[in-house]
């Protein structure tokens, strides 16, 4: 496996015409940008895993039917530093890397603390993020490197810090119909507490301080931004001390089986969650595929895993297995699985009644009210089969509500009567009616 995807590629920086076979569409014209890893090995060191090769970009373009390529390497200050050095000197994801050992103490703390912190490479090797008129090369560090979309050289260097701050951003960032660039990054600052941020419009905190969540991308819809708060976390104090203890960047990220998965949904003009927050059981996911709403709902496709094994997959000792153990081992990795969620937009919890023969329903709702499981009593006298009352008990988040027994006519669901309980009630789950056998005392 090894020869084919940790071998390293020279560059093609003059356009190359490509051969090709059958007819390409006159009316494709433009360049197709990619980014990945491309170098593997410098002098006589090696990269430990294969998020840590340095970005090699190559382009597409497609003119008058026919296709150019080219590639140079970003120029990133951790490739020039490695490169004049003949040598990694830069540590990455899965590679951890030390200072000349007769440097002093004072010398290697000072190398610690820049380490420690997880800007410590610019090596953009994920993808490309357009601001304006500017195309940058990216991963999810705060650093983002300014390219020639046309002949690929490295024109300038930009750290998100400058306009807010962050210590990690997504490299899958997304654009609306105005051409304005969305996208969202964790911040781990002493003053204001550790946040998710999303830019421009709003910041979560952690539901850890210690334990943040790890996320490679989001969903956003016309009106939404759509952030899962998965079980994949980042452990703090270990990647603090990661240069210390000898771990790098990735062992830092471990799977939280026995927690939940939350979803968070935003809205984009107002910053504002929606009240309810959703749940699911534990997964891992790193990318979305589509996002959109319906019907006051908003339904986003993912590809998720049931683990984060799948990372432990581009090792490089892994990847130069023979190919039979290759095969062998990736049948143990947790399968991805493409996941549909819907959200109501709306969701304060109501009480419905569905005809399922005229395909009609009706329901009861009141702003601030959730209502308990609705339990049907019939009249005495009852004819048709809703003759009678709806019970419900409704239990308010608005602290000037008193909670209330409802009474509902089970035909329309209007209501009959509350009765205001001036006490403290709690959200249930299931009961029953027992009716009175003889007249009240």
């Amino acid at each position: 496996m090894a020869a084919k995807f940790c071998r390293n590629i020279p560059e093609t920086p003059e356009p190359l015409k490509a051969e090709v076979s059958g007819s390409i569409p006159l009316w494709l014209q433009g360049t197709l940008l990619r980014n990945g890893p491309g170098l593997f090995s410098i002098g006589n060191t090696s990269f430990n895993h294969w998020f840590d090769g340095m970005s090699l970009i190559h382009s597409f373009t497609f003119k008058h039917g026919e296709v150019y390529y080219r590639s140079k390497f970003l120029r990133s200050n951790t490739y020039l530093k490695n490169i004049s050095a003949n040598k990694i000197v830069v540590s990455e994801f899965g590679t951890m890397v030390y200072p000349d050992p007769c440097k002093n103490i004072f010398s290697k703390f000072f190398t610690h603390m820049l380490n420690s912190s997880a800007d410590f490479t610019d090596n953009n090797l994920v993808n490309f993020i357009r601001y304006g008129d500017d195309y940058y090369a990216s991963s999810e560090v705060n650093i983002i490197n300014q390219i020639d979309p046309l002949t690929l050289d490295t024109v300038g260097r930009v750290s998100y810090k400058k306009y807010i701050s962050l210590n990690l951003a997504t490299a899958h960032p997304h654009y609306d119909e105005e051409g304005n660039t969305y996208n969202m990054g964790t911040a781990i600052t002493p003053l204001s507490g550790p946040k998710f941020v999303i830019f421009k419009i709003c910041s979560i905190p952690f539901r850890s301080k210690l334990y943040p969540s790890y996320f490679h991308s989001f969903g956003m819809t016309e009106n939404y931004i759509i952030f899962v708060e998965q079980p994949f976390k980042l452990d703090i104090i270990r990647l603090i001390t990661a240069y210390f203890r000898g771990v790098t960047w990735g062992k830092c990220l471990f799977f939280d089986q026995d927690d939940d998965t939350l979803f968070h949904i935003i809205n984009r003009k107002t910053g504002v969650a929606l009240k309810t927050k959703f749940c699911s059981a534990p997964f891992v996911v790193f990318h979305h595929i589509n996002a959109y709403e319906e019907d006051d709902h908003v339904v986003f496709d993912m590809i998720t895993y049931k683990d984060s094994n799948v990372y432990d997959f581009f090792y490089i000792d892994c990847m130069k297995q023979e190919t039979e153990k290759f095969i062998e081992m990736s049948k143990t990795l947790s399968p991805p699985v493409c996941q549909r969620f819907v959200i109501p937009v709306n969701a304060d919890l109501k009480i419905a009644k569905v005809d399922t023969y005229n395909k009609t329903h009706i329901v009861w709702s009141e702003e601030d009210c959730y209502p308990s499981e609705p339990k049907f009593v019939a009249s005495p006298d009852a004819v048709d089969e809703d003759d009678g009352v709806i019970l419900s008990s409704v239990v308010s988040t608005n602290p000037s509500k008193s909670s209330f027994m409802l009474v509902l006519d089970a035909k329309t669901l209007k209501e009959i009567a509350r009765a205001t309980i001036n006490a403290t009630v709690h959200l249930d789950l299931h009961g029953l009616f027992i009716p009175q056998a003889s007249e009240m005392i």
